[in-house]
């Protein structure tokens, strides 16, 4: 017997100054659609509608509209950018459609018609400024693509900071796209601050990591490089050299060794070559689209609502671990990671929680205090951290 199909919106650049991201997140969401559609587990396909608003922000509200006017479309998963989400998000409110967002993104945001799978800022930012304070320095240096990821992320950076006493020694900004990296690289050259926080996006980010690490080499000096966005597909598109060493914060990476990833990544070598790397993005696009496919089957209905509600509570043994929507604000547990790039173009984490954490977008249950405390002066505000960390060995 024939199943029924159901349309599915797949909105991802493939085109445009963050074009190599939209593309592994694309060819991730085919691969679970794929795996859907021949597994006996659904009684019912999806079928892919494809639009690539090639990094125009604008184009990603007209991208959803035609979706959701031409094909009809009830779900939609994509957008990378915060910049693109903003976007979307009037038009699947109005339309009662639901958005499913597989990016890391800034937080202070909780929509009805958006199920945030990627990390929330207590999942990235936090774990990755503790580590900063604890281990390298107070006082950091900010390089950003001019967009609200950018604002937002500097924004509970420099709280966190200044809790610790640190300074943010300076921000600076590009428009997205723009690859004129060097005035911020012979500014970080001439004022050697103890580390970098780098949130470039797409090719701002490549070309100021290569032009940092070339630059630094020429000064004799060694600057960590800090990141809540690099992955490994990019640490290709950067260069093995200008790569190393950069500490990333992340829910997943391609080296975690559970069954459940490392049966995911031969699946996706064996789809995409051995030589492809899996990026959280695209690991967390997979993840958007069998929880949605699980809501669908145990609500036995498109209906927003009625998915909504099937999605909430959902335990997923996913490749990054188990994973489960929140349904006080539409958010995903998911368990905070930090890795050092090495040789390869990998990361090799360092340490991660000990569970699944709650989301907390707007940082409302976050301990400041506790963030800067240094580990020999804490006394009782470790017991207030909102996760434990353990070391990975």
């Amino acid at each position: 017997m024939t199943k029924p199909s159901i349309p599915l919106g797949l909105v991802f650049s493939r085109s445009g100054p963050y074009a190599m991201m939209g593309r592994e997140m694309e060819k991730s969401a085919l691969m679970a659609v794929d795996e859907i559609n021949q597994s006996a587990t659904f009684d019912f396909t999806f079928t892919p509608h494809l639009r690539d608003p090639g990094g125009v922000v604008p184009a990603y509200h007209a991208a959803c509209e035609d979706l959701i006017r031409s094909a009809g479309v009830d779900h939609i998963v994509g957008c990378y950018t915060s910049a693109s989400r903003k976007q979307v998000i009037p038009i699947v409110e109005r339309t009662e459609r639901l958005l499913w967002h597989p990016a890391r993104y800034e937080g202070f945001e909780s929509s009805d018609n958006v199920i945030y799978v990627g990390a929330a800022p207590n999942h990235t930012v936090v774990p990755l400024v503790r580590h900063m304070l604890e281990h390298i320095a107070s006082d950091v240096f900010c390089a950003g693509s001019n967009y609200v990821w950018t604002w937002e992320t500097n924004r509970v950076l420099r709280d966190l900071v200044a809790s610790a006493g640190g300074r943010l020694l300076a921000e600076r900004l590009l428009e997205l796209g723009d690859i004129s990296v060097d005035h911020i690289v012979g500014e970080i050259i001439d004022r050697r601050p103890p580390a970098v926080f780098n949130t470039l996006v797409g090719e701002s980010s490549y070309s100021f990591m290569r032009a940092l690490h070339a630059a630094s080499a020429r000064a004799g000096l060694s600057i960590p490089v800090l990141s809540c966005s690099l992955c490994e597909p990019e640490l290709k598109m950067i260069g093995p050299a200008a790569s190393v060493g950069c500490i990333t914060s992340s829910a997943y990476f391609e080296s975690i060794e559970e069954p459940e990833n490392q049966a995911f990544v031969a699946r996706w070598k064996a789809r995409h070559g051995d030589d492809s790397h899996v990026s959280v993005d695209s690991q967390s696009t997979y993840v958007c689209i069998m929880l949605l496919a699980r809501a669908i089957r145990r609500a036995g209905s498109v209906d927003v609502a009625a998915v909504r509600r099937a999605a909430a509570n959902d335990c997923y043994n996913s490749p990054q671990g188990p994973v489960w929507v929140d349904p006080d604000n539409n958010h995903c547990f998911l368990t905070p990671r930090l890795a050092r790039a090495v040789d390869g173009c990998r990361f090799e984490i360092f340490w991660e929680a000990d569970a699944p954490e709650r989301p907390d977008p707007y940082l409302s249950h976050l301990d400041f205090a506790s963030v800067g405390a240094r580990p020999d002066k804490q006394g009782d505000a470790t017991a207030r951290r909102p996760t434990h960390l353990r070391v990975v060995t």
